[in-house]
């Protein structure tokens, strides 16, 4: 009897509902994410699957299994927003297994010896290839230019595939290779967290996702700071936050532990701080310099009026500000009157080391 399955066989119905009635058995989160529709949908591409197998092992050719399962793998990514890639990667990987399984059970009486060896053979190839689709993405051109492209790579798939102790280990081997604390502040750290922030703009993972890679992140960064807070001091001080209620508060944070590993005293106050506070914290802290921070650009009018008050009651104290708000405006800074702009921590640091 031919391989080539048809959608009334009834051998290859009966695994069908076997594989899709076992996969809601093992996983019982598929009952939250999959509606009624979804999981008529998931049971036609369950026949499809097998459709597509028997089709790989009658032609003995293991590209045409391998070829749909990348393209399934994407279609349900563009399907299913609400999911993460790695997520999907769990379920499709999980039914292979669990297909591969069942087919095997029912020995060769349904299949031939050499027609199973493949189908497993094949399943596996899926699998391989559903995994690596995962960070298999089209990245923006700024992340993958510049040095240590390789080690950014690694800690950015580290975040998606979330795998938490690899990330902690690619930049602590990264520290132990030589690369100095602030190219891996900025040309791993701070890219791969732009990165991700692209990723989420351009949906192709989740809000989840972002929250867990910028989580991961901030205890990566903490591990620095035995080195960090070890620096000889300069008796220079900085303050710095996230203005208004701006809850983007990364790049700010970098830019401070830059700023403490140069040998400043700094306080960083966080995010969501309102005008009354940061003038209050200046008054106490007495900085050199000032650093505020918008990534939204609703907050600019905020950052302003900050701005404004700074100079106004302490008229000696430095400003700087940056973020990624100030990207698509027309020099706005220099209306302000500041002195100094910059997106890139590294560049503000050396201005502040000869300026103030």
């Amino acid at each position: 009897m031919s391989l080539l399955m048809n959608h009334n066989d009834q051998r290859f119905i009966e695994i069908a509902q076997m594989v899709f009635q076992e996969q809601f058995k093992r996983d019982p989160q598929l009952e939250s994410e999959m509606s009624e529709r979804r999981k008529r949908l998931m049971y036609d591409d369950v026949v499809y699957n097998i459709n597509f197998l028997m089709t790989s092992v009658y032609f003995s050719d293991v590209k045409i299994f391998e070829g749909y399962a990348k393209w399934i793998y994407e279609l349900l990514c563009n399907i299913m927003k609400d999911l993460d890639r790695d997520r999907i990667m769990v379920q499709m990987t999980d039914h292979y297994r669990i297909l591969d399984e069942i087919l095997n059970s029912k020995g060769p009486g349904f299949l031939t010896e050499d027609e199973i060896k493949k189908a497993t053979d094949y399943l596996e190839a899926a699998i391989q290839v559903t995994q690596k689709a995962v960070t298999d993405i089209t990245l923006s051109t700024t992340f993958s230019e510049g040095d240590y492209y390789n080690v950014r790579k690694a800690f950015l798939d580290a975040l998606l595939t979330n795998q938490t102790r690899k990330a902690h280990d690619v930049v602590e081997e990264a520290r132990q290779e030589g690369i100095p604390l602030t190219d891996i502040y900025e040309k791993v750290l701070a890219k791969s967290m732009h990165e991700v922030g692209e990723l989420w703009h351009r949906n192709i993972i989740t809000v989840d996702k972002e929250h867990y890679a910028t989580s991961v992140t901030q205890s990566v960064m903490s591990s620095f700071y035995d080195e960090i807070f070890e620096s000889p001091r300069k008796t220079k001080v900085l303050l710095s936050c996230a203005v208004g209620s701006e809850l983007h508060e990364m790049g700010i944070r970098m830019l401070s532990d830059l700023f403490e590993y140069k040998g400043w005293d700094t306080y960083y106050l966080g995010a969501a701080l309102p005008e009354p506070s940061v003038l209050k914290s200046i008054g106490e802290n007495k900085p050199d310099l000032v650093a505020l921070s918008v990534t939204m650009a609703p907050y600019l009018a905020v950052c302003e009026n900050i701005v404004k008050a700074i100079q106004e009651n302490y008229p000696a104290v430095k400003i700087a500000v940056g973020g990624q708000a100030f990207v698509n405006t027309t020099e706005l800074w220099k209306q302000w009157g500041v002195d100094f702009y910059s997106s890139n921590a590294g560049e503000l640091a050396q201005w502040a080391e000869e300026n103030i």
